[in-house]
């Protein structure tokens, strides 16, 4: 007779090599000879070249002194850093107005960190005062010469200050004037796709070294008599206008992907052009392509480097300044290494924010 039994057993543990920091690296590291090749040959790399940058950057590194002298480690320099900290972040601000510098600074930061934050409250509405009020109010607090402010020429504007309103400008300006464009390239009316067609081309066959050099000693011979921008206005003309066919070509890109459908279902329901962009076509087109939007972006910002050829120190050329001091030599390598630190967080940073806003708007085009 024999006895069986309904009852389950249990569920046995996987086994020690399928789970855990082994069962990791044996799936991720070692899973097929080609794996297990390129892992030996990163562990090869780190041991190489990683850890003794680590070792130079931090552990044999010189962090506070008064000059070069302290730098007896035989690591990294970072006394210069600190030493002509003022001078990358402000240029040649006069240091009684730093206060002034510091308050767009803070703004900036409170308006733009919330951005990042799914559930903080008023986005839309501190959006708006990041790009219109910000502007404002920096116009004030840097130029001065009103509210009792003393005035500060903008020659005088230099380091990261001057990077980031090169970059914040061109970007804020550049996106609108874009748009138009992109939706003059494609207008049903032959002379405005035409003009459209004429400006993109134009701008991006030149490159933005020429565009500079161009708007700084030529722009001033077709002036009138008696008006004359400064440097730093010359240089945020060229850069706009340059950077805005390149973002043309962006959103083009975005409004041909939009599938007829959705213009016929626009006209279906009345709306004018104007609505039907603006409701319609415009979000769908501008979502569609908000990593070609951020990689412009991006590519604006390191081109600020540009404007040294026109006499402007931003944040690269005012280290290029420095490292030719005679009372600093050898720190060349800290001076770079501290201004591409400086160009990987703010572009690190709209990377990230662009991949949060894809997956916020994402509504099933992604594949």
């Amino acid at each position: 007779m024999s006895i069986i039994n309904h009852s389950t057993s249990p569920d046995l543990p996987p086994p020690v090599t399928e789970v855990g920091v082994i069962g990791w690296m044996r799936h991720n590291l070692f899973s097929s000879p080609l794996n297990f090749a390129l892992t030996l040959v990163g562990a090869y790399l780190i041991f190489t070249f990683f850890i003794p940058a680590f070792d130079w950057a931090i552990w044999s590194a010189n962090f506070t002194g008064k000059d070069q002298s302290a730098c007896t480690g035989g690591g990294a320099c970072w006394v210069f850093i600190a030493d002509r900290l003022n001078f990358f972040v402000y240029g040649f601000f006069p240091d009684a107005e730093y206060w002034r510098v510091n308050i767009v600074f803070i703004l900036l930061a409170a308006l733009l960190i919330p951005q990042f934050i799914e559930a903080f409250p008023y986005k839309m509405w501190l959006g708006w005062a990041l790009l219109v009020g910000l502007p404002i109010v920096s116009y004030f607090l840097l130029i001065g010469g009103s509210f009792g402010i003393v005035h500060v020429e903008t020659e005088k504007w230099g380091g990261i200050m001057l990077t980031l309103v090169l970059s914040f400008v061109g970007i804020v300006a550049a996106l609108p004037i874009g748009i138009v464009l992109a939706l003059g390239r494609r207008s049903n009316m032959p002379v405005i796709r035409g003009i459209c067609i004429g400006f993109i081309e134009l701008w991006r066959g030149v490159p933005l070294i020429s565009v500079l050099f161009m708007a700084s000693v030529m722009l001033p011979l077709f002036l009138p008599e008696g008006l004359n921008f400064n440097k730093l206005l010359r240089a945020l003309i060229g850069i706009v206008m340059f950077q805005s066919a390149y973002m043309a070509e962006v959103i083009r890109g975005g409004l041909q992907a939009i599938p007829k459908g959705q213009y016929e279902a626009a006209d279906a329901l009345g709306l004018g052009y104007w609505k039907s962009m603006g409701l319609i076509i415009l979000p769908q087109a501008l979502k569609l392509v908000i990593p070609g939007i951020v990689n412009t972006f991006i590519a604006l910002f390191k081109d600020t480097t540009l404007v040294l050829i026109i006499g402007l120190l931003d944040i690269l050329a005012s280290v290029q300044a420095s490292i030719i001091d005679p009372a600093w030599s050898d720190v060349a390598t800290e001076g770079y290494v501290f201004a591409a630190f400086v160009f990987w967080i703010f572009c690190f940073g709209m990377s990230r924010y662009s991949q949060a806003l894809e997956r916020k708007l994402h509504t099933g085009h992604k594949r």
